[in-house]
């Protein structure tokens, strides 16, 4: 199973989102010096659930890690996070 695979199920699972976007930007970095060149190294997550309603946006990240703790230490470089409550503006 993908990296993005796995990744997208444990938010599923975990904070039961209205919309999640889980996209893999690690072609838009192969070459650079940091890249560990696995092609799922880069990521960039849209992710609206009630989990978030009242949360900072720290605690809303925290959240997301939490979940994705395995992942962030089995290769992914850099993750993008965009945390949002129902209704609020993406």
């Amino acid at each position: 199973m993908s990296l993005q695979t796995r990744m997208r199920e444990k938010l599923m699972v975990a904070l039961r989102p209205a919309h999640l976007d889980v996209v893999n930007e690690s072609h838009l970095h192969a070459g650079h010096a940091s890249s560990p060149e696995t092609g799922e190294s880069h990521f960039r997550l849209l992710i609206v659930s009630e989990a978030f309603a009242g949360k900072s946006r720290v605690e809303r990240h925290r959240i997301v890690n939490d979940v994705l703790r395995d992942e962030l230490k089995d290769g992914v470089h850099a993750l993008a996070i965009k945390a949002l409550a129902p209704g609020e503006p993406a």
